[in-house]
């Protein structure tokens, strides 16, 4: 008994008859077999249709998490070096040197702590920095300081320098002019504490020397952790825009 069957196009996945066979017994488990790999072909080309946009759904989600874990890592850098900005403008380092030098810009902390150091024996003399044509009311800056370097007790080992520059590089110029005549070879300097390690910068390029440098506190301008305060964080930005100038345009002039 003879009976007729119908053979797939399995590659296509597709059940539509082309030929006619015939098969001589079993043939309903011949048409299960048929039908059988028929699906199975179908599965096997909707997987081989499927993998390629998984394959590039998982790639594209790949990227995605990198960026994402880049973007993280990114942030957290950035919070720890915007953390420890303030602390990394301060350097606080005085050495036993031959002169003290305080820098101009600030008539309370810095003074009071070049003295300071003075008496503790940094160095045998002392130049206060003094811009030349400042005024405070009618009183000329230099004519002030000349005042107050008279009442001191250490006097005799106070001079002072005038400061006709506007920046910390011209300073170091007219300090490089107060020093002729001098053997002076080890310089301290004496700033603000937010100041400190452009200043050392700056003079290590303009003046070279054997340069040490020591900070004055106010706490009521600057502090290490400058978010606290607004006075703070102003002065931390401007510093560091200071900063970042200096050391890539203005030092290579």
């Amino acid at each position: 008994m003879n009976f007729t069957m119908l053979t797939f196009d399995t590659r296509k996945a597709s059940a539509r008859a082309l030929t006619e066979v015939t098969c001589g017994f079993d043939c309903q488990k011949s048409r299960f077999r048929v039908v059988w790999t028929v699906q199975a072909e179908r599965r096997t080309a909707a997987a081989a249709v499927i993998s390629p946009q998984k394959n590039g759904f998982m790639a594209k989600l790949k990227l995605v998490l990198i960026f994402k874990l880049v973007l993280i890592l990114g942030g957290l850098l950035a919070i720890a070096l915007a953390v420890t900005s303030g602390r990394f403008l301060v350097v606080n380092q005085p050495r036993k040197s031959d002169v003290l030098v305080v820098l101009a810009g600030e008539t309370d902390r810095r003074p009071a702590r070049g003295l300071e150091l003075l008496d503790q024996g940094y160095a045998p003399r002392l130049i206060l920095d003094v811009p030349a044509q400042a005024n405070i009311y009618q009183w000329n800056q230099l004519e002030i300081a000349r005042k107050f370097v008279e009442e001191l007790p250490q006097a005799s080992a106070i001079s002072i320098c005038p400061i006709y520059g506007l920046s910390t590089r011209d300073e170091a110029q007219d300090v490089a002019r107060c020093l002729q005549g001098t053997d002076a070879r080890r310089i301290l300097l004496v700033t603000s504490d937010y100041h400190t390690r452009r200043a050392l910068s700056i003079f290590e390029k303009a003046l070279p020397a054997d340069y040490s440098i020591a900070a004055a506190f106010d706490a009521s301008e600057f502090g290490a952790q400058w978010w606290r305060h607004r006075e703070w964080a102003k002065v931390n930005l401007e510093e560091w825009l200071k900063l970042i100038w200096w050391e890539v345009v203005d030092r290579w002039r």
